[in-house]
């Protein structure tokens, strides 16, 4: 945001250096700290006590950090800036429940749309917007991928891949698509979770992500177009499935090679019963 990097750049002008133990300083305990400074208060002990005790820092760190001084016309500059920030979020606010009151009649699609791990209202909100409540314009999970561009474009020479970079898509869908992946692979026991790390390897971190993305679009396509619940996925049996095609690749390489292999299925255990 242009707002929070002009505070920032003003603060180290001022030797005040907030951001280095508050990694916002636009959240709640930066801005106590911000309107304080505007306020004239200056005593770093002071300043330091407006921080959350849930901060990493101690007050001894954000007390040294907060032993700057703001001359007044900083002063006047840091209130301008938190006076946009202000408006601005009035705005977001004002815009917010109108886009709320317009897809009220839709309440059912937003609410299963939250059910997929990664998801909040208001990126629900945005996907109904832009796919509609039933996503009924894409007949197919392909092309709404193709519309927002989430899969990697391929551009191949002589058969080998020359680029990997996805075309230009639906600008929109795609942050909020990168938001949610990223939010999804930070929940625990989820499938998103799960397949980022067996991506990540071959793939790498971001593409791996962006394939999470993509995985994401295809579940919201099918609970908006098909009106269904989102359901976590069997992760046990994925893991079996797994484990089988991994099993049936590596007998294939072991045939090219001219082992004589087959897979056994395992005998059932007979059951222990009393005498």
């Amino acid at each position: 945001m242009r707002l929070r990097n002009q505070i920032e750049v003003l603060l180290e002008q001022a030797q005040i250096k907030i951001s280095s133990m508050v990694s916002d300083i636009l959240g709640k305990s930066g801005r106590r700290m911000l309107d304080a400074l505007v306020e004239g208060i200056e005593d770093p002990v002071e300043l330091a006590s407006l921080g959350d005790r849930r901060l990493h820092a101690s007050k001894e760190q954000l007390a040294d950090a907060l032993s700057g001084h703001l001359t007044k016309p900083q002063r006047i500059v840091l209130r301008l800036y938190l006076q946009q920030i202000e408006h601005i979020e009035r705005q977001i606010a004002d815009l917010d429940q109108a886009l709320a009151a317009a897809l009220a009649p839709h309440q059912d699609a937003i609410e299963r749309l939250c059910e997929i791990p990664g998801v909040s209202v208001r990126t629900a909100q945005h996907i109904i917007a832009e796919t509609g409540p039933r996503a009924e314009v894409f007949q197919s999970a392909g092309k709404l991928a193709s519309w927002v561009a989430i899969c990697p474009g391929q551009q191949e020479s002589a058969g080998v891949s020359v680029s990997g970079r996805s075309a230009k898509g639906n600008w929109m869908m795609r942050r909020a698509l990168s938001q949610t992946a990223w939010a999804a692979i930070a929940t625990k026991g989820r499938e998103a979770q799960r397949r980022f790390r067996a991506w990540r390897p071959r793939l790498g971190t971001q593409k791996a992500a962006w394939a999470v993305a993509h995985y994401q679009l295809r579940v919201i396509w099918k609970v908006l177009h098909e009106g269904v619940h989102y359901r976590q996925p069997d992760t046990e049996a994925l893991t079996h499935r797994a484990l089988i095609a991994r099993a049936k690749r590596a007998l294939t390489e072991l045939r090219k090679l001219g082992y004589d292999v087959s897979i056994i299925p395992p005998q059932p255990q007979p059951s222990a019963s009393g005498s």
